[in-house]
């Protein structure tokens, strides 16, 4: 039975300062009346009130003498959206049960769900009705292709309606995403910047890292501001034609950026939600035509053309559902593109690319100028067969540079990326050639390191497949910010041989 304010006296909010991630946090003594009077209990999902305002918070108990009896403690997400002060007055309660999660049972036991069921559990995510493990559920049910192509429509429709959504009135806005899986591909700087060249529309958001040690919003979070309000996206993107932001700070699908907390956790990103994700994303962004590159390789996140080919196809009858225009590109995804693997190294690698630097990466270039050429093309802003000519000469006269800079001065100024004290040093055993390289577990290596949260930490790949190198040249180096995690990383470098495969060796690997 729920209590109203009369029958018991308020609580008095206590900011603790804990950081519980975005799950919003309460805490309670357990002596406090009103754990006695409503039976609450620890993980107990809990209504708070204040000023008209409410949430629900998971509900830790305290036994010391941390919090007075009279006393509710908040975590940081708890007291930033009830918008507390000290000794706010605060009322607690029951939530009514959340309906939605029977669909999500429902779909644990594979039952197909319809559009109002999943537009009821994407709401009740938005609203904060779900706690973490409620998430999980959801997530791993919707895991091993177990959602159809209608429901993958249905969950991307949801997605776009929960959140805010651009409509800049004009017949063609491009946009791009890489389903990911390869380290180091951060084309989408440089895509953006010869796009707006163009002349065409790029109003680019991106998600910070799931599974990576980097997402696009983490890598230029090291170069600008990425945390653009709406009104500011619309202003960087009506002056510069484009923008370079994260998608959270503009709730654009919101329900996205509050499951891929949970995925990241759960190391899941399921083909069905990866679909809804980007493409919810996209419309909501004001997308009408649409780039999907899918990097195929034996350790990328796809690893076989007939998975490529049966996730492009899901890709094109859900945004053929949807009114978008959509085009597929598949890749070369056998290993990491550019040198580095990490927030920071990613971004010197960009900035090596867009300056024209002798010594930039050339796979880099050569794949951000191939999906910028196929994206002209897609539009009609240049000829059949001369978006590629057009991308790199973009790149080549400066003008995609200048771009650059413009897109991150309007978002708040351009900044050197940080670089790591730590570091450590794999060099090749004897004279060899670089027979191959698994995506993984560098990928692996750059997270113990620190990557992503760590901007300067990660992986900067020396050699690729095929080079033939000297004994004592330079593999690969490790960057950190402590030495702690440098040495996690490289504990896990020595105990996985087959980070890289070497010829003429033994054993045939380091």
């Amino acid at each position: 039975m729920s209590f109203t304010p009369e029958k018991l006296a308020p609580l008095k909010a206590c900011r603790l300062g804990i950081d519980t991630h975005h799950e919003p946090t309460l805490f309670l003594r357990a002596d406090s009346p009103v754990c006695r009077s409503e039976g609450f209990e620890s993980l107990s999902r809990v209504q708070v009130i204040c000023e008209g305002r409410h949430i629900i918070a998971s509900l830790n108990i305290v036994s010391s003498d941390l919090l007075a009896p009279d006393q509710a403690g908040f975590s940081e997400s708890a007291w930033s959206r009830l918008e507390l002060h000290a000794n706010a007055e605060i009322w607690l309660s029951h939530p009514r049960p959340v309906q939605s999660l029977s669909y999500v049972r429902a779909k644990v036991y594979g039952h197909e769900l319809d559009a109002l069921q999943i537009q009821s559990i994407i709401n009740d995510i938005v609203e904060g009705r779900y706690a973490d493990v409620h998430l999980a559920a959801f997530i791993t049910a919707c895991g091993d292709d177990a959602l159809s192509d209608h429901e993958i429509t249905c969950l991307t429709e949801a997605m776009v309606k929960a959140g805010s959504r651009i409509d800049w009135g004009l017949e063609q806005v491009i946009d791009k995403h890489c389903v990911g899986g390869l380290p180091g591909n951060r084309t989408t700087p440089i895509v953006v910047s010869i796009l707006t060249a163009h002349g065409l529309t790029v109003p680019k958001t991106s998600s910070r890292a799931i599974t990576s040690p980097a997402g696009t919003a983490d890598t230029m979070e090291t170069l600008t501001n990425v945390s653009l309000s709406l009104e500011q996206m619309r202003r960087v993107v009506h002056d510069r034609g484009g923008c370079l932001a994260w998608g959270g700070s503009v709730r654009l699908s919101p329900a996205d950026d509050l499951l891929i907390q949970v995925e990241r956790a759960l190391d899941i990103d399921s083909e069905g939600q990866l679909i809804a994700s980007v493409l919810s994303k996209k419309l909501a962004a004001g997308a009408t035509h649409v780039l999907i590159d899918i990097p195929v390789g034996p350790t990328a996140k796809v690893r076989s053309q007939d998975a490529a080919e049966r996730l492009a196809a899901s890709f094109r009858t859900v945004a053929a559902n949807l009114g978008l225009q959509l085009q597929v590109l598949m890749t070369d995804g056998r290993q990491p593109i550019g040198r580095g693997i990490g927030p920071a190294l990613e971004a010197h690698d960009i900035l090596a690319v867009l300056k024209n630097k002798p010594d930039a990466p050339q796979d880099l270039l050569e794949r951000a100028v191939l999906i910028a050429g196929t994206m002209l093309e897609m539009v009609g802003a240049v000829e059949t067969g001369k978006g590629t000519s057009s991308a790199q000469d973009a790149i080549s006269s400066g003008r995609a540079w200048e771009q650059f800079q413009g897109i991150c001065q309007a978002q708040g100024g351009l900044r050197v990326p940080p670089v790591a004290p730590y570091r450590y040093a794999l060099v090749a055993p004897h004279d060899c050639e670089i027979l191959d390289v698994d995506n993984r577990q560098l990928a692996k290596i750059a997270k113990l390191a620190g990557a992503p949260a760590d901007p300067a930490a990660g992986v900067e790949l020396h050699v690729k497949i095929g080079d033939r190198v000297e004994q004592n040249a330079l593999l690969l180096t490790i960057h950190a910010e402590n030495a702690g995690e440098l040495n996690y990383a490289v504990d896990y470098l020595c105990d996985h041989k087959l980070v890289l495969t070497l010829s003429d060796d033994q054993e045939n690997a380091v």
